[in-house]
């Protein structure tokens, strides 16, 4: 039985209702003054408390998928970059076993709903449609799963020959990419921003930030380690080419994320702005993480540490050719204002920085949830439009 699997939950919640029964009929028992009853006493509330935290992780966990499986959450199963074996052929290098040039489509998993705007059962040229994909890269070696939203218009006979733009849409860390699509439901928002006219039809990758779960890998290509930042540069947008009717890296290419994928989001367009020119974070920082979950991503050199702190980047490299939207809370996301204001402060010429912020709101799902369908309008005004 899976981790996140309704049975689990039943059994836990059958566990604390057991416990709770046992504990109310056991007491009288455990009424009397003796050192046995008062041990009873203790195992029998610590008993139900246990069941009852129990309940309530499970039911958290399922909610904001902080761990997707028992391997995840206890950190014993492969942590190792998976390594994609491709079909050998004549023009495969030698040296990496990798054929140069020739992306991996994706893998499909399944379809998912459209949900919002009475989505669910209509056609894919009414409400467009989800796919669930797995997406190995041929450069960085790497995979993992995710969602493809193809627009309405996607199906339609008037675009049969047109391109479409793309926006590459990250979780925080663990997050799981089944959250853009349930909780935060950005397919079935930019459903109903397309129908309104405010958002041109786009295709969204929805994806985690990291590749080589359980790790964080905070997007950057680990010394010895995995390559995460190939992986989101060359990777994915070869694949998502390779396997989709869009628009090539650039002009037509986007990149936005929450808390870690908004850090990734922008990070991602000032290191590469030929492929993502377009950026948006919700409520990401600006400093690259360092803690038990990303192990030491820089192999001990201040050099990288720095040009993985984007307000450094900032400061001491040129300005990047590229567009930035940061969103979030004057208050109640800790110190983000304040860090935000020093990363606007140090954009420069030709970077261009925009914002939008709620007064208060936390570093959760209900705060983005407000910020994303102004992030999603602002972002298609600056991608090429279908063609």
């Amino acid at each position: 039985m899976g981790l996140t699997s309704h049975t689990v939950v039943a059994l836990a919640v059958l566990s604390a209702l057991l416990a709770t029964a046992g504990t109310v009929w056991l007491w009288p028992r455990l009424a009397r003054r003796h050192w046995r009853a008062v041990l009873g006493r203790i195992g029998a509330l610590l008993l139900t408390q246990l069941a009852t935290l129990l309940v309530l992780g499970l039911l958290a966990n399922n909610y904001f998928t902080f761990y997707g499986s028992w391997d995840e959450l206890l950190g014993s199963g492969d942590t190792s970059p998976v390594t994609v074996q491709a079909k050998q052929s004549s023009d495969v290098d030698p040296r990496t076993g990798r054929t140069p040039g020739k992306p991996i489509p994706v893998q499909p998993l399944g379809k998912e709903d459209v949900q919002g705007r009475g989505a669910v059962g209509r056609a894919p040229a009414e409400s467009g449609e989800i796919d669930a994909v797995r997406i190995a890269g041929a450069e960085s070696g790497l995979t993992t799963d995710g969602y493809v939203y193809l627009p309405p218009q996607y199906f339609q006979p008037a675009y049969a020959n047109r391109k479409f733009p793309v926006a590459v849409v990250m979780t925080g860390f663990p997050g799981d990419a089944k959250n853009l699509v349930n909780r935060l439901n950005y397919p079935g928002t930019a459903l109903g921003l397309t129908l309104n006219g405010t958002m041109r039809p786009t295709v969204l990758v929805l994806m985690r930030p990291s590749p080589a779960m359980p790790r964080d890998t905070e997007c950057e290509d680990v010394p010895g380690g995995a390559a995460a930042d190939t992986y989101f540069s060359q990777d994915v947008p070869k694949v998502i080419a390779a396997s989709y009717r869009v628009l090539p890296g650039g002009p037509g290419w986007g990149v936005m994320g929450d808390s870690t994928g908004g850090y990734c989001a922008l990070k991602l367009a000032m290191r590469h702005p030929g492929v993502f020119p377009t950026a948006v974070s919700l409520s990401g920082y600006y400093r690259a993480a360092e803690d038990d979950t990303t192990g030491d991503l820089f192999a001990g050199s201040p050099q990288l540490r720095d040009q993985a702190d984007l307000v450094w980047r900032l400061r001491n490299l040129p300005a990047p050719a590229v567009s930035v939207l940061v969103a979030g809370t004057d208050q109640g996301d800790g110190d983000y204002r304040q860090r935000t204001d020093a990363f606007v402060a140090a954009v420069q010429q030709p970077m261009q920085v925009s914002s939008t912020d709620l007064a208060a709101g936390g570093h959760n799902l209900q705060t983005w949830n407000r910020l994303m369908p102004p992030a999603l309008e602002w972002l298609s005004q600056h991608l090429a439009p279908p063609s």
